[in-house]
């Protein structure tokens, strides 16, 4: 299950953390939950994020 997690901390500051996506498509989700909290301090990447999907690799053994 695609899940976007918003955690905010008792000073305030918060964070948001995606899980069950795969490559870049867990950016292209959250992106309009990081706008609306404000500008990025940081960004740590998860294993993830470094993998690519079925449809993804079937492009790539296509082209």
């Amino acid at each position: 299950m695609k899940t976007i997690e918003i955690i905010v901390t008792a000073d305030g500051q918060s964070r948001v953390e995606t899980k069950g996506f795969v490559g870049s498509e867990c950016q292209q989700a959250s992106h309009f939950m990081e706008q609306a909290l404000g500008s990025r301090q940081g960004e740590h990447l998860k294993a993830e994020f470094h993998q690519t999907s079925v449809s993804e690799q079937q492009r790539t053994s296509q082209g």
